[in-house]
């Protein structure tokens, strides 16, 4: 049996380098071990239609649905702090691309 590696660029903090990022400064991808996709608004329905647009952002450079394990809304009261706290929590492997890779090499592999 032999072992097979899969080549990932990955940035620093360990996601693909050409992952769709959240388009908005207060949005970002966390660290692990869930990988925390954070939206952060004063309006929720705002944050939350961020949240959707990334999502079908991200669907179509993995190639098939983010596999999205919870939702979590939390709130942040401290002044000058946007009051919503959205984050999907999300498969690290689809955010570093594994199922594009695999995609890629299996394409390699046959010849497409």
């Amino acid at each position: 049996m032999s072992e097979e590696t899969i080549q990932l660029e990955l940035s620093e903090s360990g996601v693909a380098v050409d992952l769709p990022l959240p388009a908005n400064q207060r949005d970002q991808v966390q660290g692990v071990p869930y990988r925390p996709v954070e939206f952060r608004d004063d309006d929720l329905p705002s944050a939350l239609e961020r949240a959707a647009s990334w999502l079908r952002q991200t669907q179509d450079w993995l190639g098939e649905p983010v596999d999205v394990i919870a939702v979590h809304l939390d709130y942040d009261d401290r002044k000058g702090s946007p009051y919503y706290d959205l984050k999907l929590l999300c498969n690290e492997e689809d955010l570093a691309g594994v199922p594009r890779a695999i995609r890629h090499r299996e394409g390699s592999d046959t010849g497409q």
